[in-house]
């Protein structure tokens, strides 16, 4: 059955990615001139993309990254006991991971610069193949752990580059569609994760989470290395050691802090407020050094564009709700109904797959309509779905679960993509690393602040329950005490939606030839 489902995605990829190629074949395979500067002179040189296998190259290994991002949340429990680890412990799985991510991230721009799509791409595989391959045969807690992180490594540098390679090869006004690709692979695979672990944990044990990884990967990279191709010009900017230091510090600090929150630490310990107190002064700093360099390591200018500040808050405020939503909700399941891992992940899995299906569908409304009779529609349906998961009890039903579940993924597919390519879209070319490098490093801090303040405002629900009764201990008001956490958690998801909601008016359809783009500044 799992084999089944990664079949299923891998003919999914690659069907999106050959129909993209059969409806725009005269825009992939067009010529894309690169203007280019040789002794005063202006030269033009020819380069001609191959564009399918590069997609398929770049969404198989980014599915298998996003993969491993939520794969093992739901094998902690399975972790703990077979490690002989605490909670707080385990917690360190998905936090070093994300802590990873949020220092890397930020100088993927700085790297796209220095280095070619081919070196990065290889690069990336590498990290990811051997950091799955480790964690396949970890024997104890420190060795997974280490290998958690060379895996985010990878991730941490493929993202970027899936992102700014696309914006390269593919013109603006056809660029919906390819991102909706990216839409499919980054909202997929964290929605099936669970659902191939829990089989997998059920069946076999944790390490096959990362042996099922291995084979996609080393796949990946030789089509990598035998079709991917170089799509920007290496320019080696000065690299600011002040700038990559300030900025570990920032997004680190926040990242961990966040994180922490949203263990066992709880918010007044000096393990969360030092670290997300020495986070923002850091951010502070860096971001006054970006405006103050000629050769920034990230080019805040990119926040000069109105629909590109836009595109963040509409990202950052969808990475909030899905995160928080994709944590609380299995857990509920699995603690709440008494459902296994692989059971509550089975009832999941249908709203990752609608999300897929749509995602490339709102990618092809969003080139023909724009963003904002998409996003907006979008937001209102995630309100109301949390709204209604806000009474979700112990004897909810499956059909409740998976309906409003279907429903809270539909309408994230209408937001992420659309807010996000209309943002990309309105940057001059130049801007691209940088850009990308903004969102997606974005995306790992409102995951981290996301899943901390959900996880904080069950825990307060909570505990404010049980100080209300008589007997806490008694097994059906701790239920009880639960099932309020839980309900104030959506009730926090629902707002956050609606404060996108209010953003989402100003939103503006950005058009703009890639001709005119690339000239922009």
């Amino acid at each position: 059955m799992n084999s089944h489902c990664w079949l299923q995605q891998g003919l999914s990829l690659f069907y999106w990615a050959k129909q993209i190629e059969k409806r725009e074949k005269t825009h992939f395979q067009e010529d894309i001139r690169v203007e280019a500067t040789v002794q005063g002179q202006q030269k033009t040189e020819e380069i001609k993309f191959k564009t399918l296998p590069i997609l398929i190259s770049l969404l198989l290994a980014g599915f298998i990254g996003m993969f491993s991002e939520t794969a093992l949340n739901v094998a902690l429990s399975d972790l703990m006991n077979v490690l002989n680890i605490t909670p707080s412990t385990a917690q360190w799985l998905t936090t070093a991971y994300l802590l990873t991510l949020g220092i890397l991230v930020p100088i993927s721009g700085l790297l796209l610069q220095w280095f070619t799509t081919r070196q990065l791409f290889v690069a990336a595989l590498c990290f990811s193949i051997l950091g799955t391959f480790l964690a396949a045969v970890s024997p104890n807690f420190e060795f997974l752990l280490t290998a958690r992180v060379v895996q985010a490594m990878g991730t941490a540098l493929l993202l970027p580059l899936m992102f700014n390679t696309i914006l390269v090869i593919i013109p603006p006004a056809k660029r919906g569609a390819a991102m909706g690709l990216i839409g499919l692979v980054i909202m997929v695979a964290p929605a099936i994760g669970p659902t191939i672990a829990g089989l997998l944990i059920e069946s076999l044990s944790w390490h096959w989470i990362f042996w099922l990884s291995l084979p996609f990967l080393v796949i990946a990279l030789v089509c990598g290395i035998l079709f991917m191709q170089n799509v920007t010009k290496v320019t080696k900017p000065r690299i600011d050691a002040l700038s990559i230091v300030l900025s570990s510090l920032g997004f680190g600090g926040i990242v961990y802090g966040f994180s922490s929150a949203g263990g066992t630490e709880g918010w007044g310990t000096p393990k969360v407020i030092i670290p997300i107190i020495i986070g923002v002064v850091a951010l502070a700093l860096f971001v006054f050094r970006q405006l103050t360099m000629k050769q920034p390591m990230i080019n805040m200018r990119a926040f000069k564009y109105p629909m590109f500040v836009v595109g963040v808050v509409m990202v950052f405020i969808a990475m909030m709700v899905i995160l928080s939503s994709m944590l609380i909700l299995p857990m509920y399941l699995q603690q709440g109904q008494g459902y296994t891992a692989f059971k509550a992940g089975l009832l999941l899995l249908p709203g990752g797959l609608i999300n897929g299906l749509m995602s490339p569908l709102m990618g092809r409304l969003f080139d023909k309509y724009g963003p904002k009779w998409l996003v907006i529609p979008g937001l209102i349906i995630i309100a109301v779905s949390l709204w209604f998961f806000s009474s979700i009890t112990a004897t909810s039903t499956v059909v409740f679960v998976i309906v409003l579940h279907s429903a809270l993924m539909i309408g994230v597919s209408m937001i992420f993509m659309p807010a996000q390519t209309n943002g990309i879209n309105q940057l001059p070319m130049e801007l691209y690393p940088d850009g990308t490098a903004i969102m997606n490093t974005l995306q790992q801090v409102a995951g981290a602040i996301g899943t901390a303040l959900a996880v904080s405002i069950m825990t307060a629900g909570t505990n404010s329950f049980l100080k209300g009764v008589a007997d806490p201990k008694d097994p059906a008001n701790m239920l009880s005490a639960f099932t309020n956490g839980v309900q104030n958690a959506f009730i926090f998801g629902m707002i956050v939606s609606i404060v996108g909601l209010v953003v989402a008016f100003f939103l503006k359809r950005v058009i703009v030839s890639h001709q005119t783009q690339s000239s922009m500044h």
